[in-house]
């Protein structure tokens, strides 16, 4: 019998939503996020439903890659550190979808037209989360194939160029959620065990020792 892991649960069901609302414009928009009616219809459901919609298949498709990567790392880490770990991944995960709305409740609660979806900045939280467990590791650019770089100044790249990009407005991407759901993975990290912080430190210390 194969035994699904939370991660890879948490991947069906986004996909299954996301699928039928590709396919339904009706029960997308009841899911979709708009802080506008969040705070003046009362919505509360959206600033997390918004996390398990996607507007077409490559977006599904790129987070749900990335979850698939990163998050089995810090899932193990939460299993192996509590007997409710479970609990712990899930609120981790949950939490980094309403903190990533934040920027947006702010900036946009009087815009009617103004809409988000997707999982990107609960993804951003696992991947920021990884990061902070084990930032020695290397990750990829996708925009400079072949170079690698350990995982502390991947995120420190990251995080600059989605700021230029959330000053530039560039899109239709929220980089603010980006943003917003990576500050959250690195603090519920450390909230969970501030002892993440003395080893980050020593791992990056080291790293520059070798130099």
């Amino acid at each position: 019998m194969i035994e699904l892991s939370i991660t890879n649960i948490v991947i069906i069901i986004t996909v299954i939503i996301s699928i039928f609302g590709f396919n339904n414009s009706n029960y997308k928009e009841k899911l979709i996020f708009s802080p506008y009616r969040y705070i003046n219809q009362k919505k509360w459901w959206i600033i997390i439903t918004h996390g398990f919609i996607h507007a077409d298949f490559f977006h599904l498709f790129f987070n749900m890659y990335v979850l698939y990567v990163f998050g089995p790392a810090v899932e193990t880490y939460f299993l192996s550190t509590s007997e409710v770990g479970v609990i712990y991944l899930l609120t981790f995960y949950i939490l980094g979808i309403v903190f990533s709305t934040l920027p947006s409740l702010f900036k946009h609660s009087n815009n009617p037209n103004y809409f988000s979806l997707g999982a990107s900045g609960a993804v951003s939280a696992i991947v920021f989360g990884y990061i902070l467990l084990f930032p020695l590791r290397e990750l990829g650019l996708l925009l400079i194939p072949g170079l690698w770089l350990p995982g502390f100044i991947f995120g420190a790249i990251y995080l600059l160029i989605e700021h230029y990009l959330s000053k530039k407005q560039y899109g239709n991407i929220a980089h603010d959620a980006h943003i917003s759901g990576s500050v959250f993975g690195i603090f519920f990290i450390i909230i969970y065990d501030f002892e993440n912080v003395e080893k980050f430190i020593q791992k990056i210390t080291y790293y520059f020792s070798t130099f």
